[in-house]
């Protein structure tokens, strides 16, 4: 025998299989982003998307938040007519506005807006989602939280917005930025008259919309995890010149430093808002105490 026989690879016949392969279907099982650990879609939905192993919340779509808060997931949906233009004649802004909504059929916009119930009683809500354009506030979004608002002052309803944002929408330059300073004023008038405001941070909430509504509740709430802050880490590092701790703008970072009053688990929401909603209530409408 030749001493290159010994390092040949020996080649065995293969016989193939009578039985296909099985296809996996697309979205049977799910990895979680911190931990890794793959669980199935249905095991993960029944635990409203939270990993089972580390508690990591995954995010969720206006509509998916709507279903597990709102009383049987039911909502009467406000301004669904208004939708984004191009106002400033943004190049490529117009194309890809046609494929957010070619990709979110469900979505006309960054935030869903309306009236239901929770724990039996009545609310309304803005619902934002980071599926469409990353949750940036422009017009529209401004526009919608802002009637939400004065919808809440006119019924004498509670409002509840839960927020996540990658900040204002740089396409609508200037409009965008109007927005923050709208829907702070119209938020004014609903504390001046006794309204009841509870935000609602979810990962991640940035820049604009963090520095304007969602900043402004009688109750600021957030899940566990959450990412809440204006800047990004890296532009304050680099402009401070100094290494941030590891749990910067975490929600428990936040709590740590008084910006938040609360971190309620995802599986603990409902209950804490119906809690607060029914502590609030007095006479004919619900009252913040102002």
């Amino acid at each position: 025998m030749q001493i290159k026989d010994l390092f040949t690879k020996k080649k065995y016949a293969t016989v193939p299989s009578e039985r296909p392969k099985r296809d996996i279907p697309e979205g049977l099982m799910n990895k979680c982003t911190r931990c890794g650990t793959i669980q199935y879609s249905k095991e993960l939905e029944k635990n409203l998307k939270v990993c089972s192993s580390c508690g990591y919340h995954f995010r969720l779509s206006a509509w998916e938040r709507i279903a597990m808060t709102l009383d049987e997931g039911q909502l009467t949906e406000y301004d669904t007519d208004l939708v984004s233009e191009d106002p400033l004649g943004f190049p490529g802004y117009a194309s890809k506005l046609e494929q957010q909504l070619a990709k979110n059929p469900n979505l006309r916009e960054a935030v869903v807006t309306g009236e239901g119930t929770i724990g039996g009683l009545p609310v309304v809500v803005a619902v934002m989602s980071f599926d469409f354009f990353s949750g940036s506030m422009g017009s529209v979004v401004g526009e919608k939280i802002t009637r939400a608002v004065e919808a809440a002052l006119e019924k004498r309803l509670p409002l509840i917005i839960f927020s996540t944002s990658g900040g204002a929408r740089m396409q609508e330059s200037i409009l965008s930025l109007m927005q923050m300073a709208k829907t702070s004023a119209a938020l004014s008038k609903l504390h001046e008259a006794g309204g009841l405001f509870i935000s609602v941070f979810t990962d991640p909430t940035m820049g604009g919309v963090s520095a304007s509504f969602a900043s402004l509740g009688d109750y600021n709430l957030a899940e566990p995890g959450a990412l809440v802050g204006f800047a990004g880490r890296i532009v304050i590092e680099q402009t401070i010149r100094q290494k941030l701790p590891d749990n910067f703008q975490t929600a428990e970072f936040n709590l740590q430093h008084g910006q938040l009053d609360m971190v309620v688990h995802r599986n603990d929401m409902k209950h804490m808002l119906t809690k607060l909603l029914d502590m609030h209530t007095a006479g004919e409408g619900l009252s913040n105490g102002g």
